[in-house]
C-alpha cells in the first residue's frame, strides 16, 4: 500500500538485515539513494547490503563501501526502481518479495508490498533527505551527503535538465552545507571522460540519423562497437543526451544494444512526453527523459520507435 513518509521510516526503523536494490545499469540516483540509505541505517545498527545485478561503477567508488556484511535479507527496498524488470535477471529471486520501494517515477508498477512514490521530484535522491531527517537519532553525514548530492545532481544533468525544480537545488545546497564534495562529485560526474568513452562518442555520431524533417534524431550502440571501443556499460551515461542537443531537434532516441534486441532511450523537451511515447512500447520514465525495449533487429527497433515517435508529432509513416 501507500505510505506517508512517517510509516515509511517506521517500516526501516522496525527491520534489519536489509538489501536494498539498484536498477540494472546503475546511475547516481539508484546509487545515492542506495548507499546513502545504507549509512543512515547502519547508524541505527543495522546490516544492510547494496546490490546490484550489474555492480557498482569504478566512478562512483567514493560512495561505497570496500565490503558489505553477508546475510540472508528479511527485508528488501527497492530504490528508485520503478518496475521489477529493471532489476537484472541476477535479482529475478527478489521479484515478488520486494517489502518496500522508494521512487519518484509517475510510471512505478506499485510491484511493492509498500510504496513511497513522489513523482514532483527530480530525483528520487532528494526524498531520501527527508527519509535521514524521519529516521530517529539518524545524523546527516558528509558520506550521506556525498550520496544524495551524487543522485541529485546527476538526474537533473547538473541542474541543466528541464526536471531540475528549486527544490532540487535547495536539497544540493543542504548537501553542500552538510559538507559534501561538491567539486569532486562534479568533476567525476560531468568533466572527466575515459578514452574509451570519448571513441565510443565518435562511432556513436558516426550513426547519426536524422527524421521527420530533422525534427527527430536517432543514434544506436551496438556489441561490436562497445569491443572496438572498449568502452563499459559504466561509462555510457549522458550519450542518450546527445541526439537532443542538436539544434532543431525535438525527440532524441538512443538504441543500445541487448541479448535479443535493443534498449531505447528517448530525450525530449517539455512539449513532447517521452514517457508516454515509451508506454506505448511498453516501457515509462519522465516526460522528457524516458525508455523502453524492443525486442528483435535494429531495422525493427528504428521501425518501432519511429512509428510511434512520427504519430505522436503528427507525421505519417511515408514521411520518415
Amino acid at each position: 500500500m501507500e505510505l506517508t513518509m512517517e510509516q515509511c521510516c517506521e517500516r526501516l526503523e522496525n527491520m534489519d538485515d536489509i538489501a536494498v536494490l539498484c536498477h540494472r545499469n546503475p546511475d547516481g540516483d539508484t546509487l545515492g539513494c542506495a548507499f546513502a540509505l545504507k549509512y543512515m541505517l547502519e547508524q541505527l545498527g543495522k546490516r544492510v547490503q547494496v546490490k546490484s545485478h550489474d555492480g557498482f561503477p569504478k566512478q562512483y567508488s567514493y560512495m561505497y563501501p570496500k565490503s558489505q556484511p553477508e546475510f540472508e535479507p528479511k527485508f528488501i527496498v527497492a530504490v528508485d526502481v520503478a518496475d521489477e524488470e529493471l532489476l537484472g535477471s541476477s535479482m529475478d529471486k527478489y521479484k515478488g518479495k520486494i517489502d518496500l520501494c522508494i521512487d519518484h517515477h509517475s510510471s512505478n508498477k506499485h510491484y511493492a508490498k509498500d510504496w513511497y512514490v513522489r513523482n514532483d521530484n527530480a530525483a528520487a535522491a532528494e526524498i531520501m533527505e527527508d527519509v535521514c531527517a524521519g529516521l530517529f537519532g539518524v545524523k546527516l553525514t558528509k558520506l550521506i551527503a556525498d550520496c544524495i548530492y551524487t543522485g541529485v545532481s546527476t538526474d537533473t544533468g547538473c541542474f541543466r535538465y528541464s526536471n531540475t525544480t528549486a527544490h532540487s537545488h535547495a536539497v544540493a545546497g543542504r548537501m553542500i552545507a552538510a559538507g559534501c564534495d561538491f567539486k569532486m562529485i562534479n568533476r567525476v560526474m560531468f568533466e572527466i571522460k575515459s578514452q574509451s568513452r570519448i571513441a565510443m562518442e565518435k562511432e556513436v555520431l558516426a550513426t547519426m540519423e536524422y527524421h521527420f524533417n530533422k525534427k527527430v534524431a536517432l543514434v544506436y550502440i551496438t556489441r561490436d562497437m562497445m569491443e572496438r571501443t572498449g568502452a563499459l556499460d559504466s561509462e555510457l551515461e549522458e550519450i542518450a543526451s546527445m541526439p537532443r542537443q542538436i539544434e532543431g531537434v525535438l525527440v532524441g532516441a538512443t538504441l543500445r544494444q541487448r541479448d535479443d534486441g535493443y534498449k531505447i532511450s528517448l530525450r525530449s523537451g517539455e512539449e513532447i512526453d517521452s514517457a508516454a511515447i515509451c508506454g506505448k512500447l511498453g516501457g515509462g520514465g519522465h516526460r522528457c527523459a524516458a525508455g523502453c525495449f524492443v525486442k528483435g533487429n535494429l531495422e525493427h527497433a528504428k521501425k518501432e520507435i519511429l512509428a510511434v515517435v512520427g504519430e505522436t508529432l503528427g507525421y505519417g509513416e511515408e514521411k520518415c
